[in-house]
């Protein structure tokens, strides 16, 4: 395993991982700074990062909402709901759904946890479930864990009053 630059977590194994049937989180990069480039694998990609080149194929459907990997906004946070509730809704109707970020473990796991929430997972079993199959790294921003363990709507709204 290679440790990213500024040596907090080391790139994931794989470009993506399967955390439910249908639902896969992954990111740009991957095993020691590997490309992971996205054609026509899923049905639908949600992007939190963007990087040319990366796809996915012009007839997949794509969302790109860029974020931080730090405090969101209430519009960011609005942003990850909006993404999450087309996830959970795409898995519903059978379709493959890739959330991605540059490593796959923050943003995409906050996109990707709240999916698992929208379809009836308990917080802790999400997050569970995301550390398990993508990577004991997912979700080490700890600020993305309290945003889900408070609710996103509740962080929504505290976010707000800090403006």
């Amino acid at each position: 395993m290679r440790v990213r630059k500024g040596g907090r977590a080391p790139d994931a194994d794989e470009p993506w991982n399967e955390i439910i049937p249908g639902l896969w989180m992954g990111g740009h990069v991957y095993g020691g700074g590997t490309q992971a480039i996205v054609r026509d694998e899923f049905d639908v990609v949600l992007s939190l990062y963007g990087r040319d080149g990366h796809g996915p194929d012009e007839h997949v459907e794509h969302h790109y909402a860029p974020m931080p990997d730090g405090p969101l906004d209430p519009d960011q946070i609005s942003a990850v709901c909006r993404l999450a509730d087309i996830a959970a809704e795409a898995v519903r109707d059978g379709r493959t759904v890739l959330s991605r970020c540059h490593s796959g473990y923050n943003r995409s796991g906050l996109v990707t946890a709240q999916a698992l929430i929208a379809m009836g997972y308990p917080v802790g079993d999400a997050i569970f479930l995301i550390r398990y199959r993508r990577s004991r790294w997912a979700l080490n921003n700890p600020l993305f864990v309290d945003y889900l363990e408070s609710g996103l709507d509740v962080a929504r709204l505290l976010t707000g009053l800090e403006s």
